[in-house]
């Protein structure tokens, strides 16, 4: 390599040396201390003693310079000589540094900047050249591959997105100052982002999805100032972190997406296509196919939040924010037990592609079951005994029970109240006693798959009663306006601590659902456990004897209650399954619905049949009142309900007088006689809709009269304004095409357009939008229909919002008629109750059993309910006797050989029992039952004794 000379422009060079190497350590600092980048022979080997003396004489004679910074005392000594040599090397460009600073970085790995001294000689430059270099070093630094920590990144652009353009040196301090200050800002703001960064991480699907993330967060990296999430991932991001237990599907545009572990969770449970797209892995699914997939991931045990898009088009093109991403909230939350609303429980006829099984689920019982302890007795618990309060709600049904009892460490009570409702959630507090965390890990276990119970839990402290106490008497001050508001809430905190405790925690729970609302009036509530009208029949007693279900495959078949269940309406049904857990004590009640099977069973009224025509093929109103209630439900929903309902009215309406003549049961006349005044308030709500647009779900046109509507009158004569003036257009239009005949056409939902044949294009006016076009015509906008088209489109989708805020008040004046229209609904499934029992009846061989208070049981040839069904004909089931009293036999001992049918006899007596206390006839010749207040079978085996 040649030796450089002493240039004539040596002096100035030599003046800015300390000014350049102030810049060189401001842009070294970023990165670390500095490093040698010379070549192998060393830096001493290169040194050019001739030009180091005639820089040095030269640095004497000019003025003194600023002072710059010194370089980090722990540099080491040949560096700084390198650095040296290199301030006396003039510079003509900066091609040789730009390149020599690449080929260091590739050798470095891009995480040190460095300076190589194999440059050839050059002329000496003036100051402004070395100002040009520093800016395109700073491009250099920009575009170059950045290093892999974030924090030197950020830090890196921060520092030169805050450096001004420098033309001269002199100013070399205050940009020191400027930088340092801006420096410390950016390393603040950094430490937040960071922070950020470590809380989104948690959103990562798995350890795939994570690495895939930190390579896409690297790539984006290299663009400057670009966050390495996309607008709708931080959306989703933001939603989530309110939501993290949920199952996000957010719908954009004719889809619903899920994204990062709720992507890999959908793809494994639906069965679809999961991938990374940018940041997250994604799936997706149809809106059309929402309800089907919400259930299917739901009956999995998932919690499902549905997020939809607050913004339409023409709306968001008008407001502030028309160059943001669409708005979007979450507007349903869906677990097991709170799957209420049109996005999952559609209730109108299905298209043939869709399969009914797929979204029908058990409509029997959906109870959501909190439970709470009362911890305060120490020395019971050490026993393991435990005062337990429980609240269970049915959300699809608005039903609300509560109970409260002393349990033992077997916690047989609770056992009995859960083998009863069968809830298919509960909700726990973080930590129970040992006792009770068994049972419940036993109820949870034994189910498989989709009828596995679902565990919610939640922080103890929203069941401690000083919170509880506090929660539940500010949810219902609200509606203190009275004397019966005052009563109402002196009743509510004189239950039972621990039921106090559970009320509040369920209120809370299903505040997130928008569900409190079933909670409102406590005086609905029903104690479950009342020793003075139920028989006692714990959960033990539930299971051997297999009301509920079989204990082969937990099925309903091969269970009392799917003998006794011909009922033809799910609200029956749920009703039946009532009646077979609770058996009655009272005699009155016992003879009033054996009095009503009989008379249906032996009655040649016409009046009967005409009823169970009018029960067939109904939907299932009860949940569809309580999806109105809750302000849940579509246009078509309603009107389905509502038109059956009137129906009904009518039909029961046009009946009374034959039931008057015709029926002499007292239960059947009083609750077909209360049915259609019950239902009366239908008519009125019913008038006021258009059938066409709720069958459709048009809410613009659903109301026929909008006299009761004046917002969404307003939005129709200014809609209709706009399309007058447009059509008076369509005159001018005729005038500047000379063509009378002119008339718009509507092609793809796209309105008012001109159709001008392509021929004659040369004749339309340059301001003119072109729309479309085919090979014959083209399609234009005028700049008249452009404007006032837009202003349309806008007034049309306000008119949606508006119908929609209108809708939900109608929803809520119809809801003042939702306990009466329930009352009807109960009616209706005691007389579809009162039909299945007599169709058991008309089996054959059935009796009606005398039920009388004397403690007696005498049954002649009596048969097990269950394995007489089936069998069938085939194979007949051997009769047997039973005479138990007071006054003879008490007890009665079973002996004889395995597999004789001892088991089998026992259940018989105890079946035969309870379907007598409920009301139904009975398979024998003969049955006088006494009332009997409790049965209990052993835990062990299935032997009964009452």
């Amino acid at each position: 390599m040649s030796r450089r000379k002493p240039a004539s422009g040596g002096l100035a060079a030599s003046s800015s040396a300390p000014a350049r190497q102030a810049v060189l350590s401001r842009f070294f600092q970023s990165t670390g201390s500095l490093k040698s980048t010379s070549s192998s022979t060393g830096a001493a080997d290169q040194v050019d003693p001739g030009a180091a003396a005639a820089a040095a004489a030269a640095a004497a004679a000019a003025p003194p310079a600023p002072p710059a910074p010194a370089f980090p005392p722990q540099l080491p000594p040949h560096i700084a000589t390198e650095i040296d040599r290199r301030k006396k090397r003039p510079l003509e460009n900066d091609g040789p540094v730009k390149k020599k600073v690449k080929k260091v970085q590739q050798k470095e790995g891009g995480s040190d900047l460095g300076m190589s001294g194999n440059s050839e000689p050059k002329k000496c430059l003036r100051t402004r050249n070395v100002s040009k270099s520093l800016e395109k070093l700073k491009e250099f630094c920009c575009d170059s591959a950045l290093p892999q920590s974030r924090v030197q990144t950020e830090s890196l652009q921060e520092r030169f997105a805050v450096l001004p353009k420098c033309t001269d040196f002199d100013d070399i301090s205050l940009l020191h100052a400027k930088n340092a200050v801006s420096s410390e800002d950016s390393k603040r703001q950094i430490n937040q982002k960071d922070t950020t960064l470590f809380d989104l991480s948690q959103f990562g699907s798995s350890n795939t999805s994570h690495e895939n993330l930190q390579k896409t967060a690297s790539k984006s990296a290299n663009k400057r100032s670009k966050s390495i999430y996309t607008p709708l991932e931080l959306q989703y991001i933001e939603m989530k972190q309110q939501h993290k237990d949920a199952v996000l599907c957010v719908e954009c545009g004719y889809k619903y997406r899920f994204f990062g572990e709720d992507a890999e969770i959908a793809a494994r449970e639906l069965n679809i296509y999961c991938h990374l797209d940018h940041n997250f892995m994604t799936a997706s699914i149809p809106t059309h196919r929402l309800f089907v997939h919400v259930r299917r991931l739901v009956a999995k045990g998932y919690k499902v939040g549905v997020v939809k898009q607050t913004e339409t088009a023409a709306l968001k093109a008008i407001g502030d924010n028309r160059s943001s991403l669409f708005s979007r909230k979450l507007t349903a939350l869906y677990t097991k037990s709170t799957l209420i609303g049109e996005d999952v429980n559609p209730l109108i006829k299905l298209d043939d592609a869709v399969n009914v099984d797929e979204i029908m689920t058990d409509t029997s019982t959906s109870y959501l079951l909190c439970i709470s302890e009362n911890k305060e007795n120490v020395r019971d618990k050490k026993k393991g005994n435990i005062f337990i309060g429980i609240v269970g709600v049915q959300p699809a049904t608005g039903e609300v029970v509560f109970d409260s009892f002393q349990d033992s460490a077997s916690r047989s009570e609770l056992e009995t109240r859960m083998s009863s409702l069968q809830p298919v959630e509960l909700l726990l507090p973080s930590a129970l006693s040992e006792q009770t965390e068994a049972l419940i890990h036993r109820a949870t276990s034994v189910s498989v798959q989709d009828d596995r119970i679902r565990v919610e839990r939640m922080d103890n402290i929203y069941f401690e009663y000083s919170h509880a106490f506090q929660a539940v008497t500010e949810f219902y001050a609200k509606d203190t306006v009275d004397i019966k508001g005052s009563q109402i809430i002196s009743g509510i905190v004189n239950l039972e601590k621990p039921v106090i405790c559970s009320l509040a925690a369920i209120i809370k729970y299903l505040k997130e659902f928008n569900l409190e609302k079933m909670l409102s009036k406590p005086e609905n509530f029903k104690q479950l456990s009342s020793k003075m009208e139920f028989m006692t029949i714990n959960g033990t007693t539930l299971r051997n004897l297999e009301i509920l279900q079989n204990q082969t495959d937990m099925k309903t078949k091969g269970s009392l209650l799917w003998v006794l269940d011909h009922t033809k309406t799910s609200f029956g049904r749920r009703k039946l399954k009532k009646w077979v857990t609770q058996p009655l004590l009272k005699l009155r009640e016992i003879n009033a619905r054996l009095d009503a099977v009989s008379e249906v069973l032996h009655s040649e009224s016409s009046v009967f049949g005409q009823i169970e025509n009018h029960l067939r093929k109904l939907p299932d109103i009860e949940r569809g009142l309580c999806s109105i209630y809750h302000k849940k439900c579509s246009t078509q929903e309603f009107f389905l309900i509502v038109k059956t309902l009137y129906h009904l009215k009518s039909e029961f309406q046009a009946i009374i007088p034959a039931v008057n003549s015709h029926i002499q049961s007292d239960l059947l006349r009083t609750v077909i006689l209360e049915i259609p005044e019950l239902l009366s308030p239908v008519e009125h709500y019913l008038k006021i809709l258009n059938e066409q647009a709720a069958k459709v779900g048009d809410k613009t046109e659903l109301f026929k009269d909008l006299s009761d509507f004046p917002l969404i009158k307003k939005r129709k004569d200014e809609i209709q304004g706009v399309i007058d003036e447009i059509r008076m257009h369509l005159q001018e239009i005729r005038k500047i095409l000379k063509n009378p005949s002119a008339q718009y056409v509507t092609v793809s939902g796209q309105e008012f357009m001109i159709e001008i044949k392509n021929s004659a294009v040369s004749c339309i006016p340059t301001d003119w939008v072109k729309v479309g076009s085919t090979k014959a015509v083209s399609r234009f906008h005028s700049p008249f229909i452009v404007e006032n088209y837009r202003h349309l489109n806008q007034l049309r989708e306000q008119l949606v919002l508006d119908c929609s805020a209108e809708w939900l008040d109608f929803l809520e004046k119809f809801s003042e008629h939702y306990h009466s229209l329930c009352k009807a609904v109960h009616h209706l499934a005691t007389v579809d109750c009162i039909f299945s029992l007599a169709k058991v009846a008309k089996q054959g061989d059935y009796c009606r059993p005398t039920v009388q208070e004397e403690r007696k049981i005498v049954i002649k040839n009596g048969r097990h309910p269950v394995i007489d069904v089936l069998l069938g004909e085939q194979d007949q089931y051997v009769p047997n006797n039973t005479d138990l009293s007071e006054d003879s036999e008490r007890v009665m001992i079973i002996t004889g050989p395995n597999m004789g049918g001892k088991s089998s006899y026992i259940k018989q007596v105890a079946l035969i029992t309870i379907m007598a206390q409920i009301g139904s006839y009975v398979p024998a010749e003969e049955a006088t039952i006494g009332i009997v207040d409790g049965i209990f079978t052993s835990s062990i085996s299935p032997f009964s004794h009452c």
